[in-house]
């Protein structure tokens, strides 16, 4: 049940559970994990509220979280009940063929429909500001990486009176805070975000960036879990949609498509190249056979020469 209420130790919302993963929706304005002691509320306490017999205690935190959720950011988080089941997603993220996917209410209303945003993203060293990412040309921006993000607008509507939109965010890559700076720079920041506003959109109970999908192609059997759409009038009066392009169901539906096919075409790319390598080694099998035929029968001339000499 979605909820504009703070996070408790018993709020915790399961998506899935298997034998090696449980996803969970996190709680927005909560911790995954902290060393803290005054941190009470955090994933980590939750699941061993609910699941105590599955803690690992080999683990620092008793969980294998596969990967990162900001504090502010609500939404599906995939955790590993096993070494094993943690090595197989790894491997997933590290080749980049997870795909994920984020509702966010961005103020103002966003005129491309469509697009794709690439500003690269580094390190802020500016004094007060080493907590924050920044776009490469920005005064204090260190090591700047290559981003992507997809941007698709699904409505236009109010939050609290102001022009506000509906989009799906898709990260082709991983940045910290990637989609937050990314938004930032286009001049539509996320609602509520309090760090990329300098303070002063603090308004909203919470800021508005939800990981809404995930998919991790395991084998044999993928993982995809969606946690929902927290950006409603029922759940929080405040967004009022005005004008709907497209609905969620149909863009998921469709970039999860281009994702099959994406997948299709690299395996039988994969499955090219190892037959060309099969065919490589086959014919340098075949060639050391010819030669080593070849200099057998110059022995064998000479050995035949010889018995004939004598």
């Amino acid at each position: 049940m979605m909820t504009t209420e703070s996070a408790s130790l018993e709020s915790l919302r399961v998506l899935y559970q298997s034998d090696d993963y449980i996803v969970v929706d996190k709680h927005w304005d909560i911790r995954i994990d902290s060393k803290m002691w005054y941190e009470k509320h955090t994933v980590q306490a939750q699941l061993r509220d609910r699941f105590p017999q599955l803690a690992d205690p080999s683990t620092y935190y008793g969980f294998r979280f596969c990967h990162q959720l900001d504090f502010s950011t609500s939404g599906a988080l995939c955790v590993a009940l096993n070494k094993a089941a943690a090595g197989r997603a790894y491997r997933c993220f590290k080749d980049r063929t997870v795909t994920k996917a984020y509702l966010a209410l961005l103020r103002g209303w966003v005129e491309e429909e469509k697009q794709t945003l690439e500003f690269a993203i580094g390190k802020n060293s500016s004094e007060g500001k080493t907590h924050m990412m920044c776009i490469e040309g920005t005064e204090g921006c260190e090591n700047p990486k290559p981003c992507q993000t997809e941007l698709t607008v699904l409505e236009f509507g109010l939050y609290d009176g102001d022009p506000a939109t509906k989009v799906l965010l898709q990260p082709l890559t991983g940045r910290t805070h990637q989609l937050r700076v990314h938004c930032r720079a286009i001049g539509h920041p996320i609602v509520g975000d309090f760090t990329y506003s300098s303070g002063a959109d603090d308004s909203p109970y919470r800021m508005m960036l939800h990981a809404h999908l995930l998919h991790i192609p395991l084998e044999p059997q993928p993982l995809l879990v969606s946690a929902g759409d927290p950006f409603l009038s029922a759940v929080d009066p405040k967004w009022l949609p005005q004008r709907s392009l497209r609905t969620l169901k149909a863009t998921v539906d469709a970039l999860m498509e281009r994702r099959v096919e994406e997948e299709r075409k690299l395996k039988e790319e994969e499955r090219e190249r190892v037959r060309r390598e099969q065919e490589r080694k086959k014919g340098r099998r075949e060639q050391r056979t010819e030669e080593e035929s070849e200099e057998q029968r110059r022995q064998c001339q000479a050995w035949l020469s010889e018995w004939a000499g004598d």
